[in-house]
């Protein structure tokens, strides 16, 4: 058997069982994530947590309502950008112009 045969049977074989995986273990894993899901509810409830953490690299992209204007300029007003979590956030409604406040609308 040429060697090229047995890298795409070899390759074949595996990605059938990754499908598998992919397929199966959610559904084998719903109890246990039904239970932790119950859980975290209950946590958040009882500490009264109200805001989510979408991002942890810096900290003005962490809990969005608590970041203060000035701290992604840190470096300087002109920086660029070092983390990816920055670009893809919005800035508040209230600092956009036209929006929040009434005007250009």
């Amino acid at each position: 058997m040429r060697r090229s045969t047995i890298f795409l049977i070899h390759t074949a074989v595996l990605g059938t069982g990754l499908v598998l995986m992919i397929a199966i273990h959610p559904r084998l894993n719903l109890p246990s994530r039904e239970m932790i899901v119950k859980n975290n509810a209950m946590l958040v409830q009882k500490l009264d947590i109200t805001d989510l953490c979408l991002f942890t690299e810096v900290r003005y992209t962490r809990h969005l309502s608590q970041a203060d204007l000035f701290s992604a300029f840190q470096e300087s007003p002109l920086a660029l950008e070092h983390y990816p979590s920055g670009s893809m956030t919005r800035p508040p409604a209230w600092m956009t112009p036209g929006q929040g406040t009434g005007e250009g609308q």
